[in-house]
């Protein structure tokens, strides 16, 4: 056997080392190829119908969306009305109110009067030493601080 022989034949061992080895890798690809075309039958047998369920129920739920929108309308409307009737109610009943009032009010003095009430002005509060409508000065101390005259602090 020569040297040419030799290498003839060893490179037609390595070439068909390098076929098997392919040819493993062509078969492993293969089982891989078929092994994902189940996953996806699987997957599609399970999310298609998914898909369908998930679009009725995105259907329902704009339909309920509709029918919240139209209560809501409704309930606006119910609100708008009632405080039209509150306002008027209010307007018709408050003049007749004021003036029973009064009326009950100036009854009341009367009686008072005939009875001997000893009551201040008009039969109102007994007057007091200080004006109502503004309150009561700063303590004498605080005042005296004030104007300087005080402890200091």
């Amino acid at each position: 056997m020569t040297a040419g022989d030799l290498a003839t034949l060893l490179v037609s061992l390595v070439t068909f080392a390098a076929f098997v080895v392919l040819l493993v890798a062509v078969l492993s690809v293969l089982r891989t190829l078929r092994e994902l075309r189940r996953t996806l039958d699987h997957l599609r047998a399970e999310a298609l119908p998914a898909v369908a369920e998930l679009r009725d129920t995105a259907v329902e739920a704009g339909l309920e969306v509709e029918r919240i929108d139209e209560l809501l309308t409704t309930a606006e409307s119910i609100a708008a009305t009632v405080e039209g009737a509150s306002r008027l109610g209010y307007l018709a009943f408050r003049r007749p109110m004021i003036g029973l009032i009064a009326l009950l009010r100036g009854i009341g003095r009367g009686l008072w009067r005939l009875v001997g009430g000893t009551r201040g002005r008009r039969g109102g509060r007994p007057r007091s030493t200080s004006h109502p409508r503004q309150p009561p000065g700063p303590p004498a101390d605080l005042r005296d601080r004030r104007r300087g005259r005080g402890r200091a602090a």
